[in-house]
């Protein structure tokens, strides 16, 4: 099973347009998942949790935007066997059974779009905001075996993310340094070259600028973890949107 990055942008991407479209197109390409885990940039806490309910809510974490947003539902079910494969794979860290959170736009507006018909089980492993890059590549590294198990491993957010740039100017200016950012990630993971993915303070002032706050990056790195020697890469919904927020996702597999 191929592992893949979102750049999943704004909520509003949830009611179509190009970006949809091509994530419907991709979902239609993929082998069929026998279950989804889905790392968002959105469930970001101080602790490694998954979701273990039998039913994950729809969670419209949002506020300020169209009323259809909100009556979207995505009723995917959970996976009680795929919760306890995930806790054995990342023990003996500890990772607590969620029962409140559920499914948050991160994982929803992208997957409703792949999967429209909500019938492959979907779990959320949320990012531990304590623990440093490294960690979190580890954890993608123990989790590539899933993808030998037909689960679909989906890190979501946006590897360039800086909203106060990209609302300064109401999206009308163009920032060199996300785009440089931009392809230089793409650049680096065409390689293989994770090491300076991982410790992306390296890469300098690009890198701050476009990543003010890790959250939105971090999801990558998890996907990185789980790629395989042999794994090809290939990107698409290549573009900066609003100046400072990258839509570019990446397919990680053999027949990428």
């Amino acid at each position: 099973m191929p592992a893949l990055f979102v750049g999943h942008g704004s909520p509003m991407n949830a009611l179509g347009g190009d970006y949809a479209q091509v994530w419907r197109e991709l979902g239609a390409a993929l082998p069929r998942p026998k279950a989804i885990l889905c790392i968002s940039a959105h469930w970001y806490v101080e602790e490694t949790a998954i979701t273990a309910m039998s039913a994950p809510r729809t969670i419209h974490d949002f506020y300020g935007f169209p009323q259809p947003l909100y009556d979207i539902q995505y009723p995917a079910l959970g996976d009680a066997r795929l919760v306890e494969r995930v806790t054995r794979l990342l023990a003996p860290l500890p990772v607590r059974h969620d029962h409140d959170w559920g499914l948050d736009h991160g994982a929803w507006s992208v997957l409703m779009h792949m999967f429209p018909d909500a019938d492959i089980p979907v779990l959320q492993l949320s990012i531990d905001l304590r623990q440093p890059p490294a960690f979190h590549y580890e954890l993608g590294r123990k989790l590539a075996e899933l993808r030998d198990e037909g689960v679909l491993i989906v890190g979501s957010g946006d590897w360039v993310h800086n909203l106060r740039a990209a609302f300064r100017g109401q999206g009308g200016e163009r920032h060199d340094w996300a785009e440089r950012f931009n392809e230089t990630v793409k650049d680096l993971i065409a390689r293989g070259d994770h090491a300076p993915l991982i410790d992306w303070m390296s890469l300098g002032q690009d890198a701050r600028l476009s990543i003010p706050t890790d959250e939105h990056y971090l999801p990558l790195l998890y996907v990185l973890g789980a790629q395989g020697r042999d794994d090809q890469v290939r990107f698409f919904n290549d573009a900066i949107e609003l100046g400072a927020i990258s839509m570019t996702g990446v397919v990680v597999g053999k027949a990428a």
